[in-house]
Formats: C-alpha cells, structure tokens, sequence
C-alpha cells in the first residue's frame, strides 16, 4: 500500500471514531494492566463481565494479595485460562509491591519484567494509558494489517515493525484502536463486510467482496 492511500485509510477511520477507547472497562492503570492480561484469547466482553464484579472487591495490587490466588479464580472462572492468569496476576501485583511501590511502570522493559506480561500487553498499557505511540498487534491487526497490504508479515513483531514505519505520525496515538476495532466489527475473519467498508477503495485484498 501506498503513502497516499495509508494516509486517506486512516484519514477515514479518524473521521468515523477522532479519539477511540479501549473496549475494556478500567479506572486505574492497575486495572487496565490486568484486564489485558485477562483478555489473552478472550473477549473483551467476557472480561468486562468479570471485572466488573472483581474491581469493586479488589482493584489494587495490594488487595489483589489480601483476595488470594484462589480467591481471584473464583471472579474469573468464566475467562479462558483463569488458572493461569490468576496465577500471574497475584504474581504481577506481588511484584508491583515488592519493586515498584504498587504503582504500575511506565517502560517497556518494567512492564515486560512483571509475570503474564508480554509484548502485545505492555504495548496496550504503554499507548492507553501514557500515551506512546505504541502498537499492539493481536489477531485483528494482524489480521487487517496483511489482508489490507497495509503492513504484511508472517509474525505480530513484523507486521508491528512496519505499521511503525508506514503509519503517518499524526495518527499513530489511536492508529492501535482505530486497526483493532476495524478488524472486530467490518474487517472479520469470517465474512468480512466488504461491502459496506469504509477503506475498501484502500484495500488491496485480492477475495474482497464490494457489491
């Protein structure tokens, strides 16, 4: 994909959502750190559901520890890989006591030292909730970002190497957003809806569907 038609795909988006939010549901920086970590290969929906009965009990790293490991399951039965993920976030809150004075860091490389915290999870927190121009590529972008031709790759850290490169920097502070809600809602992976696409002009996909 060209300059030119990078800059009008996401002149478009823009237009349609100026300043998009993350879909999950947070208050604190703590709570968005661990509603990502809970989202790994679930929805944001599903998440939602389980914080919303989890946050008013435990919302702080400190009272995450008091709650307990298996007292965390128990709020996040319904999440795909609870086990795990109550095991790294007590982990993680453990940690934020112990090192960063129960406050969650502002670096990449902190942010990746902390238990359950990858690439993709550090990259949410670091554009959402202080403002990098971070990219943070998960099936939707990865998945928009090769069907577009806007930044084809055969892992997450290349497409995410050339959306950095090919994305114009006046959108790259909601360009995260604005690639993740595209690929949720139009851009699907089964049936996409070519036919109602707003970028489909911009598209390069050789099977879209624009009737």
């Amino acid at each position: 994909m060209n300059k030119q038609a990078i800059q009008l795909l996401f002149k478009t988006l823009q237009a349609i959502d100026p300043e998009p939010k993350t879909e999950l549901n947070y208050q604190t920086p703590f709570e968005l750190l661990i509603a990502v970590l809970l989202s790994a290969q679930s929805t944001d929906v599903g998440v939602n559901k389980a914080t919303a009965k989890l946050y008013p009990i435990a919302n702080t790293p400190q009272a995450f520890l008091e709650l307990g490991e298996e007292g965390l399951k128990r709020y996040i039965s319904t999440i795909g890989l609870y086990n795990s993920k109550a095991k790294h976030a007590i982990q993680t809150a453990r940690k934020l006591m112990a090192e960063f004075n129960g406050e969650v860091p502002k670096t990449r490389k902190e942010l990746e030292s902390l238990p359950g915290v990858g690439r993709k999870t550090a990259n949410v927190v670091l554009n959402v909730v202080f403002g990098e121009p971070t990219m943070a590529v998960d099936t939707h972008i990865f998945r928009v970002s090769n069907r577009t031709g806007l930044a084809p790759g055969k892992t997450p850290l290349e497409v995410e190497k050339k959306l950095l490169k090919a994305i114009p920097k006046e959108y790259m502070q909601y360009a995260h957003h604005w690639l993740i809600l595209h690929g949720r809602y139009t851009c699907t992976a089964r049936k996409p809806k070519c036919h109602i696409c707003p970028i489909n002009q911009e598209c390069s996909w050789a099977e879209k569907m624009v009737t």
